[in-house]
């Protein structure tokens, strides 16, 4: 059963920006508007230690004790995502290098290579240092190691210690050149190695690397993140046991493993901007019009989702730990337009999160800034101190969730769907589509999943995530593991698989068996063409529905049942016994209507909800949101539950909180 913690809120907090004497004022606010943690310090390496090995700690540690003065847990941020000048000239080999061959340098953040081994002995040492001053402080709630790994598309380096470490990387995967070649087919072009010491960084070639090339090259430099975030918290259990660390991930990103990375992690959190990645959610018009003061309503939740499954703790106690540590509080300074939250947002969105199980809610940040990059980025209060429109609505959320309680983590969810790193990286290195970008095809049948009110587990491609459900969705899962298809055959889910689902082997070829490879197990099945369109040209299908931009040219065996067809007679959709294959990316309308005819083969009574309202339970709790312009008569929803807050004709950007 998983532990009630209370959900609270928080907010990202500079001192250093601020003279001495407001910080009371600002500790003081923070604590009379329901916020209860503060993090600090993850970008001040700077003011920490000003000369090489001279330390300042005293504006710190009186920072800390103004804050704990006022009942306000401290979040520490390791400083390491913001080297100082100092250190930068006296290694200027550890900056990162683009693809392009040039050297990202100072002037910015995030102005490191994660495999230089020197910046790795000083991020050790300064993490060293802030761990065994603060690590038992009673003030210190969390850590944050470093901030947003990989922001700024820093993942990759190509600089001669990612080289170095490459090649010592792929020495090991493969013990000979003659097996690494083997795996990439580097007899095609005349790319044989004789030795590890051959091996280059898949940039800078005259046209695309070998696909297997590049994705070693991904898979290496996700490795790296791992590594570099486990020095950390290593140095920070030794010094500071049983403080939980978090790290910061990022929104639609998929550049390292963060499965992987969280598996070093207490909490996993992440940093949350919905009307900043409204653009990159749809290219539908009117639906960027319709949401443009309230993001997408099914992004940002996924992303909930998504954490919450990396931050749980496999020992059965405790599932989906996991945070928001920065939450949009008005427009944001990054994103190619930048509007403000229509009325309602703000609260909206926080709400969303505690509903997913959420433990802290942080707005990012407490004051806007009136100098440097980020002077556009609204916060809770305004350049000149005062409240902000998301200052107000922060007591607003307190005394709601004084009134919910402490809530448990959801419950484990009937439906799981499957996301996979290494699958958005090979869709990346090889999309054979402009448009095809695995991210996107997860969010159709995500979207789809919540349009018929379903809370999901977004989980990663192991079986005993998928073990026990009712029904798995599988979209373009790059290469599956036995276990996971044992898992699958001898489950009692529905299952749907594709597109491009066991399209390929680890090592980045087509399988000889053809695709969906070794879920033809599953599935009497195989693929023998695809075909990439462009926006202008669809595959449309005989019943309604169509698919746009991907179709596969399926031949299913004897045993399979057709469930749809295209209207130029080929197979689309077709399935055997429990396992169902879909043959192309489906538009919004046809996820729709696939995901409501599996939820009722799994035994699932899907929710007839309006397009602007989404639902979510989490145990005896259930929580109704209207992500629309107009009011929303919900009652059928409500039907009877004890209203906790809101009201069942549901206004714009409202929420309706129920104890069923």
């Amino acid at each position: 059963m998983s532990a009630k913690r209370k959900q609270t809120l928080g907010v990202c907090y500079y001192p250093e920006h601020w003279p001495r004497e407001r910080w009371e004022t600002d500790a003081r606010m923070m604590a009379e508007a329901g916020i209860t943690h503060v993090r600090i310090g993850e970008f001040a390496w700077s003011r920490i230690e000003p000369e090489p090995g001279r330390y300042d700690w005293d504006w710190l540690d009186d920072a800390i004790e103004v804050l704990h003065g006022y009942g306000l847990g401290v979040v520490l941020g390791t400083p390491t995502a913001t080297p100082p000048k100092w250190l930068v000239d006296s290694m200027p080999d550890m900056l990162a290098v683009g693809a392009d061959g040039k050297v990202r340098g100072f002037g910015s953040r995030r102005h490191y290579c994660f495999s230089h081994e020197g910046y790795r002995r000083e991020c050790a040492r300064i993490v060293t240092e802030l761990a065994k001053r603060y690590g038992r402080h009673p003030a210190l709630a969390a850590w944050q190691t470093d901030n947003e790994y990989g922001c700024h598309d820093t993942v990759e380096s190509y600089s001669k210690a990612a080289l170095e470490g490459f090649r010592n990387w792929l020495a090991q995967k493969y013990q000979s050149p003659d097996a690494l070649n083997r795996a990439w087919g580097n007899v095609f072009w005349s790319m044989e190695y004789r030795s590890f010491d051959e091996v280059e960084l898949p940039n800078l070639t005259v046209t695309e690397p070998n696909p297997a090339h590049a994705m070693d090259f991904q898979r290496y430099s996700s490795d790296q993140v791992v590594a570099f975030n486990r020095i950390q918290t290593e140095i920070i259990r030794a010094h500071s046991p049983g403080v939980p660390i978090a790290h910061n991930f990022m929104g639609r990103f998929v550049a390292f493993d963060h499965f992987a990375v969280s598996r070093d992690l207490d909490i996993a959190s992440w940093d949350s901007y919905p009307i900043g990645f409204l653009d990159r959610d749809t290219d539908d018009e009117e639906n960027k019009l319709r949401y443009l003061g309230v993001g997408d309503p099914d992004n940002q939740a996924l992303h909930h989702d998504l954490y919450r499954s990396c931050g749980q703790v496999r020992n059965g106690e405790i599932e989906g730990r996991w945070w928001v540590m920065e939450q949009q509080p008005g427009p944001v300074n990054w994103a190619p337009w930048n509007p403000a939250p229509f009325p309602g947002a703000v609260r909206l969105w926080a709400w969303e999160a505690f509903a997913a199980g959420a433990e802290v809610v942080s707005y990012f940040r407490w004051r806007q800034p009136p100098f440097a990059q980020e002077q556009m980025h609204e916060a809770l209060l305004l350049p000149n101190a005062e409240p902000n429109e998301a200052y107000e609505a922060c007591r607003q959320i307190s005394a709601e969730l004084a009134r919910i309680g402490a809530v448990a983590a959801p419950e484990r969810s009937d439906v799981a769907l499957v996301f996979d790193y290494e699958s958005a990286w090979a869709w990346n290195i090889q999309p054979q589509g402009r448009d095809f970008v695995y991210f996107d095809l997860v969010l159709r049948f995500y979207r789809a999943l919540r349009q018929w009110g379903i809370s999901i587990d977004v989980v990663p491609p192991e079986a005993d995530a998928v073990s026990g459900r009712r029904l798995v969705i599988v979209p373009g899962l790059f290469s599956g593991t036995n276990m996971l298809v044992e898992a699958l055959a001898t489950g009692e889910a529905i299952v749907l698989l594709g597109p491009r689902t066991g399209s390929k082997t680890k090592d980045f070829q087509i399988s000889e068996e053809l695709p969906p490879g070794p879920f033809g197990r599953l599935i009497d099945l195989n693929i023998r063409r695809v075909e990439s369109l462009p926006p202008f040209a669809d595959v449309k299908l005989k019943d309604g529905g169509r698919f746009d931009g991907w179709r596969e040219f399926l031949v299913p065996g004897t045993g399979t049942t057709v469930h749809r067809a295209s209207i130029d007679g080929h197979e689309a959709h077709v399935s055997q016994g429990r396992v169902h294959y879909l043959g192309g990316r489906p538009d919004e309308e046809t996820a729709k209507a696939i995901i409501g005819e599996l939820l009722r083969e799994s035994g699932i009574t899907p929710l007839d909800l309006h397009r602007d309202i989404r639902v979510r339970d989490n145990g005896s709790l259930r929580f109704v949101f209207n992500y629309g312009p107009e009011t929303v008569d919900v009652s059928a929803i409500a039907n009877g539950a004890e209203v906790l807050f809101g009201e069942a004709l549901l206004g714009p950007r409202e929420v309706l909180a129920l104890r069923r």
